[in-house]
């Protein structure tokens, strides 16, 4: 099958990214509300996608699928807070999630090198979650290699003006 070449690199739009992906779905309120309703709707398109880019010797070995949703910010203003952690004015404030390393040290590591990076792009750091996960329906071989998953929560500089800018430093830190 002929397909046409991809555009240009221009903006933050880089050609390199380009992949195929076996199977899309799409759920938006057109209004713009946000509901739970949507986020069920969408996990629902991801249990019926019935291939979803790779299938393995282990049946219940998942396939790194997922959703993208707007900051929950209710949600996680009131998880953090647990943790003494208080979040500023939503559009200052992102969210990187995170798979690291369960051995200690590794994760140790991993953890200070990316708030380097946080603060040599002149961001703060205002806090990690370790998120709880159900890894009941994972497999042994999948359980043997599964990752910490953390949420990182990054507050916008002084040299970002404004959320626009605030979220192409975030897009920097993302590449790096």
């Amino acid at each position: 099958m002929n397909h046409p070449a991809p555009p240009k690199q221009q903006g933050l739009y880089d050609p390199r990214n380009e992949h195929d992906a076996c199977g899309v779905g799409f759920i938006a309120n057109i209004d713009g509300k946000k509901s739970h309703e949507i986020v069920s709707q969408g996990l629902r398109i991801l249990t019926n996608l019935t291939h979803r880019g790779a299938t393995g010797a282990d049946a219940l070995m998942g396939d790194g699928s997922g959703i993208l949703l707007q900051i929950p910010d209710g949600f996680l203003r009131s998880a953090v807070a647990k943790q003494g952690i208080d979040l500023p004015p939503v559009g200052s404030y992102g969210v990187a999630m995170l798979f690291l390393p369960r051995q200690a040290e590794s994760l140790t590591q991993c953890k200070k090198v990316i708030a380097n990076f946080v603060v040599e792009e002149g961001q703060s750091l205002i806090g990690w979650r370790e998120v709880a996960v159900d890894n009941s329906g994972l497999g042994v071989g999948v359980k043997a290699c599964e990752p910490v998953v953390c949420q990182l929560f990054i507050g916008r500089g002084a040299n970002c003006k404004d959320q626009d800018a605030f979220e192409r430093k975030l897009f920097i830190l993302h590449k790096r």
